[in-house]
């Protein structure tokens, strides 16, 4: 197996992708249920769900019933509605706090929002277990003594991701209530989530959306693919707008509505506008514009100021757990980025712009 691959798979299995971490499991009450404790309730409904991981769910605010946190105690009525929180993935059993700069944009008691560069796995699992954000967060987020006692908080507060080789905006819950607040506006789809890309490709309209499924390939298992049918994978919701135009390549800003692993890099290869230099969709080789020896060198040129796809998470926006008041944070583009961006506008003829 190739580098590449044994990295994608790492990417793959750790969940790195720009995607939410929290899944939630809905409920309704039968007509005819006799007064019965939720804890009880939902460990005979939900599969693995012994008693004690019921009871700390319940305590960390990631079960609602009639949408308001209720106790252990609590005794189910007909036709309540539950609804349970849960990651997707197994919790890291054990992190190694290390002492890595965290581009830290704004901190308060609740919550912490981090520019993460590109490069940076979010969090630690098969083939990356040191120099993750969450190795970092760990030190940063521990006993200010020892700087070596993890957390209380569940895989340290993320609710959601984005890719090794994506950079920008992340937010990271300081408490459980937080953190349950926080993965119920990203399961809503009431966060605010701008990406900048750079694909191939001129555009016909001036914005778009792409509505796929998005799962995993059904041949290749290392890669992500569109299933725009829905017969496979999970739905995903694309809002692209045009931006710039370089003729081959193109300027675009991306809304999600859904946060699936790979998204909009799937999306964009889709609809046949693959990122700029993504080596897993193809666009690490030249997809539009000539073959010839200038271009082509131009073209290698850019690759190299940007060894990376095109992708960053621009903008980061959602109600604040604790004031309930909108918050919206923006992050400029890397180094790389804007290198790349003056060089198309410089090869793009005078005539054209």
């Amino acid at each position: 197996m190739s580098d590449h691959l044994e990295e994608l798979e790492d990417e793959l299995e750790n969940g790195d992708g720009s995607e939410e971490l929290y899944e939630r499991m809905n409920f309704v009450v039968d007509k005819g249920q006799e007064p019965l404790r939720i804890d009880k309730f939902l460990q005979k409904r939900i599969e693995g769900g012994t008693r004690n991981k019921v009871q700390n769910a319940i305590e960390a605010g990631m079960v609602l019933v009639n949408d308001k946190p209720v106790k252990a105690n609590y005794k189910v009525r007909p036709l309540d509605r539950l609804i349970v929180y849960s990651t997707k993935n197994p919790e890291t059993t054990e992190v190694k706090p290390e002492n890595i700069p965290l581009n830290i944009v704004f901190e308060d008691e609740d919550i912490l929002i981090i520019n993460k560069p590109a490069g940076m796995v979010v969090h630690p699992g098969c083939g990356n277990y040191t120099g993750t954000l969450v190795n970092g967060l760990a030190y940063y987020l521990g006993d200010e003594k020892e700087k070596a006692t993890e957390p209380a908080i569940p895989r340290f507060g993320l609710v959601h991701r984005i890719d090794k080789n994506t950079s920008g905006l992340l937010v990271v819950a300081k408490s459980e209530k937080a953190m349950t607040d926080l993965a119920k506006q990203f399961y809503d789809h009431t966060v605010q989530r701008r990406y900048l890309a750079l694909v191939w490709g001129d555009f016909e309209e001036e914005n778009g959306t792409v509505v796929a499924h998005v799962g995993r390939h059904q041949r290749f298992r290392k890669i992500m693919d569109a299933y725009p049918d829905g017969e496979y994978g999970k739905e995903a919701i694309t809002h692209y707008q045009v931006l710039e135009r370089f003729n081959y390549v193109t300027l675009i800003s991306c809304r999600l509505e859904t946060g699936r692993t790979h998204q909009i890099r799937v999306h964009m290869q889709h609809i046949g506008h693959s990122l700029f230099n993504d080596d897993t969709y193809g666009g690490d080789r030249i997809v539009k514009g000539t073959v010839f020896a200038k271009y082509k060198q131009f073209v290698e040129n850019c690759f190299e100021a940007m060894p990376r796809h095109a992708l960053h998470a621009q903008t980061l926006g959602f109600i604040h757990p604790r004031t309930r008041k909108p918050v919206l944070f923006e992050s400029e583009l890397p180094a790389d980025f804007t290198t790349v961006l003056d060089k198309w506008r410089r090869y793009r003829r005078p005539s054209e712009e």
